[in-house]
């Protein structure tokens, strides 16, 4: 089986870029820190601080690694409709429901989705109904309870 393709913004990209540096630079010296402290402290086999450290040296180490792997696969968002007028990744779009709601929200990859700042995945169901759509037009999204809610594309920006 294929591995999903992995779409980044320019933002996410520089994100994760920037992640990596500090997680193997800054964080790793303070762990290494930690732990050299914690071997201070005797007996390592009854050493809660030095177990702590390592756990936290283990979890920052796969995390580098994870990062590492989605730069490499990833591919960047194409930044080709400049004025808006088609929803892709990286645009920010106005949809309105049938009540009337107003809701902003901004296409990401899924390596990027925050829904405290409305980036939603170009494969979560709003997305994948909204991508490829132009202003004024009306979209219809299954939930994920399998209940369908109608949208109308207000405003896409870049």
């Amino acid at each position: 089986m294929d591995a999903p393709e992995i779409v980044l913004t320019a933002e996410g990209r520089q994100k994760l870029l920037e992640e990596l540096e500090y997680r193997e630079g800054t964080k790793a010296k303070e762990i290494i820190e930690r732990i050299k402290v914690a071997r201070g402290f005797g007996d390592l086999s009854e050493n809660s601080e030095y177990d702590d450290a390592k756990e936290e040296q283990s979890k920052n180490a796969s995390r580098i690694h994870e990062i590492q792997t989605i730069l490499a696969n990833a591919k960047e968002a194409p930044a080709s409709d400049v004025h808006g007028a088609i929803v892709s990744i990286g645009s920010t779009v106005t949809l309105v429901d049938a009540n009337g709601v107003a809701t902003e929200v901004t296409m990401v990859g899924t390596t990027e989705t925050n829904s405290l700042q409305h980036k939603i995945s170009n494969e979560s169901p709003i997305g994948r109904a909204i991508i490829g759509h132009g202003e004024g037009e009306a979209v219809e999204v299954v939930t994920p309870s399998g209940k369908t809610r109608s949208y109308t594309i207000i405003k896409i920006s870049r």
